[in-house]
């Protein structure tokens, strides 16, 4: 196994999760389709570290990394977003962020210390108390289920905005994203097209080459997938 990987729950309501990889050997791994963005730190022994902004990815791509490499990242929820970062300009994109000699670096209109992996749950909620991490409502509502008083091209109009996605583009990534977790967990292919809403296994087949870059067999025994 060439990648360590790490993962913990955060204590900030605007986060899914906050991850920790390390690169034991030099490798490759395949990036799935994802509807979140994320803010990823890149130590390299040889280089000062690399802050990363992420935004969705609609296509899955293969990304090659040397020995010796640490990574965490902080993936926000879905309804979660900065004013002054166009999400819609990031989508399939990730910008690098300088980062000084003396663990600084600009975000937001704003001059940051680098996070760590121990203190990200501090960055989130200094992100929160200055009003640079806000909620989409509508956004929100709208995966909750609920039925907002506006128009549907409205709602969409606002996910796009907020997340740079339409909802209907992040029901289609979750779903595949949903069926390999049930692969991985042991369910049997037919299961996982009835479970997961998908017509017959060739729809399914289809939707995980699409969105998560291989077939379900190829999934299943994959090493690592981000």
């Amino acid at each position: 196994m060439t990648i360590a990987l790490e993962l913990r729950p955060a204590a900030s309501p605007h986060v899914t999760e906050i991850w920790h990889a390390r690169s034991e050997d030099a490798g490759s791994f395949v990036s799935m389709a994802s509807s979140y963005w994320e803010i990823v730190v890149t130590r390299n022994a040889d280089a000062l570290p690399m802050l990363t902004v992420r935004g969705p990815e609609t296509i899955p791509t293969s990304l090659s990394y040397p020995k010796g490499v640490e990574w965490f990242g902080i993936r926000f929820t879905l309804d979660s977003f900065v004013p002054q970062l166009p999400v819609n300009a990031l989508v399939d994109r990730a910008v690098n962020l300088p980062v000084t000699a003396n663990g600084t670096f600009r975000f937001a209109g704003a001059e940051w210390k680098l996070p760590e992996y121990a203190t990200a749950d501090r960055f989130v909620d200094q992100l929160m108390r200055t009003g640079r991490l806000v909620r989409e409502p509508v956004v929100e509502a709208a995966l909750a289920g609920c039925a907002a008083d506006i128009s549907r091209r409205t709602v969409q109009r606002r996910f796009v905005q907020a997340i740079g996605l339409t909802h209907n583009t992040i029901k289609q990534i979750e779903r595949a994203r949903h069926a390999l977790d049930l692969l991985q967990q042991g369910a049997l292919i037919l299961d996982v097209v009835h479970e997961a809403g998908y017509y017959d296994q060739p729809h399914l087949t289809r939707s995980m080459r699409r969105w998560l870059g291989q077939t379900p067999g190829h999934l299943i025994n994959a090493e690592w997938l981000g």
